[in-house]
């Protein structure tokens, strides 16, 4: 049974410079729940192109536990951490939604996974902007990752761009 499943919270914990995976074994070590997403990077060295894995938030790590318990004080000593992100005197818990949509678009491992390609023809709803719950077909993508929808406007047929991720699949 995870800290999660027993009504626990997550929390960001503020890293050393480059000690992620240290802090990540180390924490884990001590029998916390860690999340640490991950997202892949190409750049060029040496005339060719390397991938490499490297955190979505430089330098913080989700880590879970039962703030009223009092063991988050231990965090605060584990080796490659410097500090739980806190207002006041106790850590401030990030809201679950945001960690369990992440933890939705990451693989077992940590690793962002790719956002779905949308297919022409396929049918989609807009979930935020001024046409925020229409319907619309998608009429093609293109290379920098913007949508063409067409909408049923006053009658009419109406291609819009849109954002990837203002799109829900119906």
């Amino acid at each position: 049974m995870s800290y999660h499943d027993r009504g626990a919270n997550w929390f960001l914990a503020q890293l050393k410079p480059n000690c992620g995976q240290i802090a990540e074994r180390n924490l884990k070590r001590q029998g916390f729940e860690t999340f640490l997403p991950l997202e892949e990077l190409t750049q060029k060295q040496r005339g060719k192109f390397v991938t490499r894995l490297r955190p979505v938030f430089p330098g913080y790590i989700f880590v879970c536990f039962e703030a009223a318990r009092g063991f988050w004080r231990s965090i605060h000593s584990t080796y490659g951490v410097t500090r739980l992100v806190s207002f006041g005197d106790e850590p401030a818990a990030v809201p679950l939604d945001i960690v369990s949509q992440l933890m939705l678009r990451c693989d077992a491992d940590g690793k962002l996974l790719p956002p779905k390609v949308l297919q022409p023809g396929e049918e989609v709803r807009l979930t935020i902007g001024p046409f925020a719950d229409f319907v619309a077909t998608v009429e093609k993508t293109t290379p920098d990752q913007r949508v063409w929808v067409l909408m049923d406007l006053m009658g009419r047929q109406t291609r819009v761009a849109v954002e990837p991720d203002q799109l829900q699949t119906i």
